[in-house]
């Protein structure tokens, strides 16, 4: 699963990443590899599938530098984590802090960096708008004061504030209605095309994975690989029409075949 382009960078390397937690008694993940090649002017979206407990969000969490691996190597640009620019990562939970702004919370990455507070508000603003949120930027980041929708826009804002080129999404619509999730997955795709982003989302819902995705990455349970990957051929510029199309239909149905699959490995 390493790139045999030597032409090609890299822009995530999971190398024979295994993990226990009680000394190597067990393993609930063994011998994982990923890649994830960076492509100039377009950026990926990649989607990782799986069982509950496979392993998904903490795959995320190495990428972002959040844990390490028990063995195994993890480089973000060819870097190891642990040295690498930091990535930021949207969760399912809201994240925010609920006692500063919209406006503090999307320029906080920037405030951490000592950057003077007119030029991150200034940036702050240009994301604020790119999310939907211009006129809610003096409010306090908090529920009921903005929906469900508007805090994870807020998390996005100030994720792709911190480090446009590869966002991490660990489930981050789960707990949004219907329509304001479908509003959200467009939002996404907008964003990736405007960032030239790597997006690496973590999702349950397997149509929303081929909608998104340009690769689906499939792990097995404990312990925990990798085993499928299925390239979704369908063309980068996606609406809801594209739901009704022949081979949007036939992906869902691939990829629900390999989901149970796996699920009986």
């Amino acid at each position: 699963m390493f790139n045999d382009n030597p032409n090609q960078n890299n822009i995530v390397e999971l190398r024979g990443i295994s993990q226990s937690y009680d000394g190597g008694q067990n393993w609930i993940m063994q011998d994982l590899d990923l890649l994830i090649e960076d492509k100039p002017d377009q950026g990926q979206f990649v989607v990782i599938l799986g069982m509950s407990g496979s392993g998904k969000s903490t795959l995320l969490r190495y990428i972002a530098g959040l844990q390490q691996p028990t063995k195994g190597q993890v480089l973000i640009n060819g870097k190891p984590s642990e040295e690498a620019e930091r990535v930021s990562m949207v969760f399912q939970q809201y994240s925010s802090l609920p006692w500063k702004t919209v406006m503090e919370n999307v320029a906080l990455g920037l405030e951490f960096q000592g950057v003077s507070r007119s030029e991150r508000e200034d940036k702050a603003m240009e994301l604020i708008r790119l999310v939907g949120l211009e006129g809610h930027e003096n409010k306090f980041a908090q529920y009921p004061t903005l929906s469900g929708g508007q805090l994870q826009r807020v998390a996005i804002a100030r994720s792709l504030l911190a480090n446009p080129k590869i966002l991490l999404m660990d489930e981050p619509f789960g707990a949004l209605d219907v329509k304001t999730r479908l509003t959200m997955q467009d939002l996404l795709t907008d964003i990736w095309r405007k960032f030239q982003s790597t997006i690496v989302f973590v999702t349950h819902d397997i149509s929303e994975a081929v909608y998104l995705a340009e690769d689906i990455y499939i792990l097995k349970s404990q312990p925990s690989k990798i085993v499928e990957h299925i390239t979704i051929n369908l063309p980068l510029e996606r609406n809801r029409l594209i739901k009704r199309n022949e081979q949007y239909l036939k992906l869902v149905h691939e990829v629900e075949d390999k989901m149970v699959a796996v699920s009986e490995m």
